[in-house]
């Protein structure tokens, strides 16, 4: 019999009983049959007979130090595992050997950016995103830092630097909570790095466009915030269709002593 079962009877029992005990005791054996029927219906439910909710959906909130970053608290933690996951599809593909525009396109797509080369600038174009020397960081932030403005802190950035509106229209949603947006590389190569995603939003960047430093400036890296190599590709339409040649130079040049060059430099020398 239940556990429950037995309390409840226990209950009925003692109530049909004749009433030659004390009220003292007659109120005692009640409050204790209460307790005992209260503490099974307790174990019922701790035991998963009558809860709602399955071990699967429990699981599927991750634990809050799975979610926030104590040193660069504006990163969007989930959004960025999602990229990186993105990105090994995308290293896998062969995508990113292929025309530059298209691998432009699965850059963006990894990141979770939507391709918008005809928004106006500050209203989600993209059109710029890894198609220069610098707009090559793929920051994920959340929501509360999205309205974040340079304050002056981060140097050769307009103060202000309001991206706010171009986050949210431009980023996908699929990826989660918080936006992408292809932030400023300028100053990474300081240690700690002093950009726009680490000091504007105070995020973690989920990858970095890196040109590799061969002749040709043809090959380009992705590297994560902690400068290891995600994904690598050369695209098939030659230089000519690249960026220009003193872009991809200037973009190594930013990068050069810095954590996020090395990956770059193995790649030049192993050519």
């Amino acid at each position: 019999m239940h556990l429950s079962q037995l309390a409840a009877a226990s209950l009925i029992a003692s109530a049909s009983l004749p009433q030659v005990s004390s009220f003292a005791l007659s109120r005692s054996n009640f409050i204790s049959q209460i307790s005992l029927l209260s503490f099974a219906a307790q174990s019922s439910n701790a035991s998963g007979t009558e809860c709602n909710a399955s071990s699967t959906d429990k699981e599927a909130t991750p634990p809050l130090s799975q979610m926030y970053d104590a040193q660069y608290p504006g990163t969007a933690v989930q959004r960025l595992k999602g990229v990186h996951e993105r990105v090994k599809v995308i290293a896998a593909d062969g995508t990113l050997n292929g025309p530059w525009e298209e691998a432009r396109r699965r850059i963006l797509w990894a990141g979770g950016l939507r391709d918008l080369p005809d928004a106006a600038p500050g209203a989600g174009y993209t059109g710029h995103s890894f198609n220069d020397w610098n707009h090559v960081d793929l920051t994920t932030m959340n929501d509360e830092k999205a309205d974040n403005q340079n304050d002056g802190s981060v140097k050769g950035i307009a103060v202000g630097n309001r991206l706010g509106n171009g986050i949210r229209v431009a980023s996908l949603p699929e990826l989660g909570s918080g936006g992408s947006w292809s932030t400023c590389a300028m100053g990474c190569n300081h240690d700690p790095p002093n950009d726009v995603a680490h000091i504007q939003f105070r995020s973690r960047i989920a990858f970095k466009l890196v040109w590799v430093p061969n002749e040709q400036y043809d090959t380009f890296v992705l590297v994560d915030d902690d400068g290891k190599l995600l994904a690598k590709g050369k695209p098939s339409d030659g230089p000519d269709a690249l960026p220009h040649l003193r872009e991809r130079m200037m973009n190594f040049k930013i990068m050069e002593g810095s954590k996020y060059a090395s990956a770059a430099e193995q790649i030049a020398k192993e050519a």
